[in-house]
Order: C-alpha cells, then sequence, then structure tokens
C-alpha cells in the first residue's frame, strides 16, 4: 500500500450547525494530522484512513464562541486533546464511496459513515498527480458528550443538535 498525503492548504476539515433555530455556524479544525494508505486511490474500497483534529484549533471566526467551544461546556480541550476517526470500511456506490469509521470525541465512539464523492485525478504543475475528495456525515452531538445548551425566549435551543461534517480532501503521493 502507498502512504498519501494531505495537502493542507487546500484541504479542510468543518463543521455546521444550526444556531438559534434560524441560521448556521460553520467552523473548521486548523490543526489535524491525517494517515491515508491505498493501493490506489482512484479504487478508495483499497484504503484505510485516520484522522487526528486538534480540537483547541477549532474556528468559527468569533474568539468568544470558539473560547466557549473549547471549555468543558464543550470540547473540553484540556482533557480531550484530539477528535480521532479510523476507517473500519469502505463499499463504492456508483461513483462515489460510504466511508465507515470510528469517531471518538471526549472518550465516546461511535461508528460514522461518510458520503464520499470522487473529485478526480490531475497532475499539478510540478508534476505530481493528486487526488480530490469531498465527505461528509451528520452527526448527533449530544451522542458524544456534547450536552451544552441555553433555551431562547422564543423558544427552542441556540445551538442545535445535528452536526454536519465537511471534508474537502486533496491528498498527494506521500515523501
Amino acid at each position: 500500500m502507498a502512504k498519501w498525503t494531505v495537502d493542507q492548504s487546500h484541504s479542510a476539515i468543518g463543521f455546521e450547525v444550526k444556531h438559534m433555530m434560524v441560521s448556521k455556524v460553520k467552523g473548521q479544525f486548523a490543526s489535524y494530522t491525517a494517515d491515508v494508505e491505498a493501493s490506489d486511490l482512484a479504487d478508495l474500497t483499497t484504503a484505510k484512513i485516520a484522522f487526528s483534529l486538534d480540537t483547541a484549533s477549532i474556528d468559527t471566526n468569533n474568539e468568544d464562541r470558539d473560547n466557549h467551544l473549547k471549555s468543558a461546556d464543550f470540547f473540553d480541550v484540556e482533557a480531550y486533546a484530539a477528535i480521532q476517526f479510523n476507517s473500519t470500511s469502505i463499499t463504492k456506490d456508483g461513483e462515489d464511496y460510504k466511508v465507515t469509521g470510528d469517531l471518538t470525541i471526549k472518550d465516546v465512539t461511535k461508528p460514522v459513515t461518510f458520503e464520499v464523492e470522487y473529485g478526480g485525478k490531475g497532475t499539478n504543475p510540478w508534476g505530481v498527480e493528486v487526488y480530490g475528495f469531498e465527505a461528509e456525515a451528520k452527526i448527533n452531538r449530544e451522542e458524544f458528550g456534547l450536552t451544552w445548551n441555553a433555551a431562547l425566549e422564543t423558544g427552542g435551543v441556540l445551538v442545535g443538535k445535528d452536526i454536519k461534517i465537511k471534508v474537502e480532501l486533496e491528498l498527494n503521493p506521500g515523501a
């Protein structure tokens, strides 16, 4: 199996969640590592995929909110420095894939399936082959111990339960 490197300048791991029942807050993790091994990325079913996200690198474009998300109310970054994902199975779904794996947040591990779209293969200006993928999954944050919320005077809650995780990856051959 060949190792592949995530080109972090052309990749992102983000999320979105309902805010006040009417809009969405979006954010991303600026720091993460990935281990991707595959015989052939044109057939992702041969891959083994592992990610580790640095919880302290969360960025929602609002420092006060980011500090709250880092606190014990949410990620508790002092006790839980990383979010982990390790693939357990990958199946082809037409031109796309379903990547199932174990997602661990705050020492709670649950299976999650990402719908993965293969973006294709190209050659960058330096003659290096690159592969592109987009992936999305939805989780209930409360199942992972992220239960903080606040009731709104108008009804409803401040933070939605469902989190969409969105991953955009550009992979290059490993060194």
